[in-house]
């Protein structure tokens, strides 16, 4: 725990400048009618203007858009942890961790794939704690157990460990992606006071709890739609992370073959339903479970800047523009693939995340 008292007000003035220079849904509807060449250059006239220069002489076209776009990321959170102090810092800093969960799923999928290290490098987000020579001998490793033993010391290995002899009995991902989404989740609600009842209470802390258990609801979700539809022999309930509010794991068993059920429930839910009222339209609305998927993420980011707005002083205003960077680095790249292999400008605007 960082030492010293939190300012809020300090950081979250700083990132409603930032906030502000975020693209706008015009600039996605700009972007699909370009090629990767042109995207580039359209950058080079924004905030991206910095990294693209810097990486133009070593990477064209997606390539450059992609490294781009992830080194842009991690200077930005890097920028909020040098702006923050005390408690507020630490609360940034466990929420980073978020893409080590990403980087190691993503070398994970490489493993996994025979995918060339290079390939996978350039899907990588350093922004979180594992140090870049970490991430780099992660990438060389030959084998996923390989990479969990080269992981021993870290909080990951153990239930990387646990999860392997599923892995291996199923030979799908999903156990180890899992063990890593619960390692993190926990991690990060061990250290908030929470009251007795499921019900948030009142206060900039109770907010950020408040967020986190949203997070948790709606990755449940996700994972339990993405088992149900997979054809594996695997149980959702049995991948059902603790800490949200919405499901148990009998609810989750319930309703991931039911897309209106499962609508229906979320909205029933006063703490969703009273916010998220458009969000739950679009869900209504999506016809694939990519779309259904896109529509979660959407109501998440709107639900953290309903948040952020009851109590502008908590963290919910960083987390939420945490949310919206990544939702701006993720379209860009979605259109940056979509054009390099040929997508259509419908099919490219049904991978983005429009709020």
């Amino acid at each position: 725990m960082s030492a010293g008292a939190s300012n809020p007000e300090y950081v979250n003035a700083r990132v409603r400048s930032r906030r502000a220079s975020l693209f706008a849904d015009e600039d996605y509807r700009k972007l699909v009618r370009m090629g990767p060449s042109e995207i580039a250059r359209f950058m080079e006239e924004t905030e991206y203007e910095r990294e693209i220069n810097a990486l133009g002489a070593r990477f064209s076209g997606v390539d450059l858009i992609e490294y781009a776009l992830n080194r842009n990321l991690a200077k930005h959170f890097q920028d909020l942890l040098d702006w923050s102090e005390g408690r507020l810092y630490d609360h940034i800093a466990r929420y980073l961790r978020k893409f080590d969960v990403w980087n190691l799923k993503t070398v994970f999928r490489g493993i996994y794939t025979d995918s060339e290290p290079e390939e996978v490098r350039t899907d990588l987000i350093r922004a979180g704690e594992l140090e870049d020579a970490t991430i780099d001998r992660l990438l060389e490793t030959d084998s996923i157990e390989d990479a969990i033993e080269f992981l021993r010391g870290t909080s990951y290995y153990e239930p990387l460990t646990e999860a392997y002899a599923e892995f291996e009995d199923h030979g799908a991902l999903v156990p180890l992606e899992n063990a890593l989404d619960r390692e993190f989740y926990e991690n990060l609600l061990a250290d908030v006071s929470r009251g007795p009842s499921a019900e948030p209470q009142e206060g900039p802390e109770a907010k950020y709890v408040e967020f986190l258990q949203a997070e948790i609801d709606f990755r449940n979700v996700r994972n339990a739609l993405r088992l149900a539809r997979s054809g594996a022999d695997l149980d959702p309930a049995a991948y059902y992370i603790d800490g949200g509010v919405l499901f148990d794991r009998t609810d989750l068993s319930r309703l991931v073959g039911d897309y209106d059920a499962l609508v229906d429930h979320i909205a029933e839910n006063k703490r969703y339903g009273d916010r998220l009222s458009g969000a739950l339209e679009r869900l209504r609305d999506a016809d694939s479970l990519i779309q259904f998927e896109h529509a979660l993420d959407a109501a998440l980011l709107e639900y953290a800047d309903t948040l952020s707005s009851i109590y502008p002083t908590s963290v919910s205003a960083v987390l939420s523009y945490i949310l919206a960077k990544e939702r701006e680095v993720e379209n860009i790249r979605a259109i940056a693939r979509g054009r390099e292999v040929g997508l259509d400008e419908t099919e490219i605007e049904e991978e983005l995340v429009i709020l």
